[in-house]
């Protein structure tokens, strides 16, 4: 469970994050979209411990994420759209890293690692060092580590960059997978169409604020618009520069 609480944040007289209140239940597949600078990377790095808010909180799973940091990490599962990875280990090296970090029993390490080491096809570059690999492969070291734990939150920004389509299709089963068994996922993306997909409900953030939340269906009613995604998304946003649907934007 992801619960933020009248969220503001301040960079100096821009207010990137200006009075966010939301919560996402257990098992919820949520999606966050925007247009570029709208205030969704630092909600979830506000999220993820890696910034304080200028006021109000930010809780995961109960615990709140600046009075208790190391109870909501222990339930938190964070993947950045470049994610940093220790270069000179080895996948294979890095996977026990992130379970010692977690604590994790030592018994478990194994099994866990390698079921998703074969469903996210890194069997041959487990003992080669990270540093020379490609942009997707890290990407999806970065999400095997970041499942391991089994964690009760993930929050992933821009998950299918770098990705070719069938371990983007990879990435989408698993996650919603994990969602269905309770699992709560946090994704925000510039892709109508991963949005539509995968989410129970979206959040629209623009300029700072939530302006529009619920089922694409509950979107396309308040937008009033026909036609394509993009349509819906304009006129909410009333952004000129539609979100892509294939890229990254």
């Amino acid at each position: 469970m992801i619960e933020l609480i009248h969220l503001v944040k301040r960079f100096g007289e821009l207010t990137a994050v200006n009075d966010i209140s939301l919560t996402v239940p257990k098992g919820e597949f949520f999606a966050v979209l925007g247009p570029n600078a709208a205030g969704k990377t630092t909600t979830i790095k506000i999220l993820a411990g890696l910034i304080k808010p200028t006021s109000g909180s930010a809780r995961v799973a109960g615990f709140d994420v600046q009075t208790h940091p190391l109870e909501a990490r222990r339930r938190l599962a964070y993947v950045p759209d470049f994610p940093f990875l220790y270069e000179k280990l080895t996948p294979w090296e890095f996977f026990r890293f992130i379970a010692q970090i977690f604590q994790m029993d030592t018994a478990r390490v194994e099994p866990a690692a390698r079921k998703l080491v074969a469903r996210f096809s890194l069997e041959p570059y487990l003992n080669k060092p990270i540093e020379g690999l490609s942009h997707g492969t890290r990407q999806r070291i970065a999400i095997v580590s970041a499942l391991l734990h089994d964690p009760e939150v993930f929050v992933i920004d821009e998950p299918m960059v770098g990705l070719d389509p069938h371990h983007a299709r990879v990435v989408k089963d698993v996650l919603k997978e994990r969602s269905v068994a309770g699992m709560t996922v946090f994704l925000s993306t510039h892709q109508l169409s991963v949005a539509e997909e995968m989410a129970d409900r979206i959040a629209i953030i623009h300029q700072g604020r939530i302006v529009a939340l619920g089922t694409w269906d509950e979107l396309r009613r308040l937008s009033g618009a026909t036609g394509p995604l993009e349509a819906v998304f304009l006129a909410l946003t009333g952004d000129q520069t539609p979100a892509p649907r294939n890229g990254d934007g």
